[in-house]
């Protein structure tokens, strides 16, 4: 049977009930759709609540406080363009110096070329950019190849690449044990120069 066939009766009822049917179908979603729209809205404020309590990245960031870097790496050249690098566990620049920055845990490698590079560490550091000068303070170690030295505080001058220091330094070079009250590490370790009440132990090895 066409369309043109059905009867009048038959085609009212038909549409009758296809209007009731989207009728019902529009009724719940009027229903339907706010609740979800609120349990969208319920969960997501649930979430941004606990990321509140327990994400850090979270915390309001006051005024003043200081920039804190976990794991820096620094690297730079020294006047004559002779690298050195910088690492540290955290350096934090001071709030009310920018050109201050205190280090932990800092270590500090001065390239040579040939030979192994100057690894110097110590407990703490401090970098005052306007005078280019870093403070390394707390047991501090030089340590390359046939070198092994340990001193109270070292002093690099990072525009003329050199490493000096006014404490008592002891420890063993290629001649032997040295023991001194100043140092100076020059040329990138091809010069080292001990001051003030200068001891030694050489050693002497003998022929075959």
């Amino acid at each position: 049977m066409t369309d043109g066939a059905i009867p009048p009766a038959l085609r009212r009822a038909q549409e009758s009930r296809s209007w009731r049917r989207r009728s019902r179908q529009v009724r719940l979603l009027r229903r339907f759709l706010p609740a979800l729209v609120g349990l969208i809205l319920l969960v997501l404020s649930g979430y941004l609540g606990l990321a509140m309590l327990t994400g850090p990245q979270a915390r309001p960031v006051e005024a003043g406080s200081p920039i804190q870097l976990v794991n820096p790496r620094f690297i730079g050249q020294d006047s004559k363009g002779r690298a050195f690098t910088l690492t540290a566990r955290t350096a934090t620049r001071d709030p009310a110096d920018d050109d201050r920055v205190t280090l932990d845990q800092p270590v500090l490698l001065l390239r040579r070329d040939p030979g192994e590079p100057i690894r110097v560490s110590a407990r703490t550091g401090d970098y005052n950019q306007s005078d280019h000068l870093l403070k390394l303070m707390g047991d501090v170690r030089l340590n390359s190849g046939d070198i092994s030295f340990a001193t109270g505080a070292s002093s690099f001058d990072t525009a003329l690449g050199e490493l000096i220091g006014d404490g008592v330094i002891q420890g063993v070079g290629s001649l032997g044990e040295i023991n001194a009250k100043s140092y100076g590490v020059y040329d990138r370790g091809d010069r080292l120069v001990f001051g003030g009440g200068v001891s030694t132990r050489l050693e002497t090895r003998s022929g075959p």
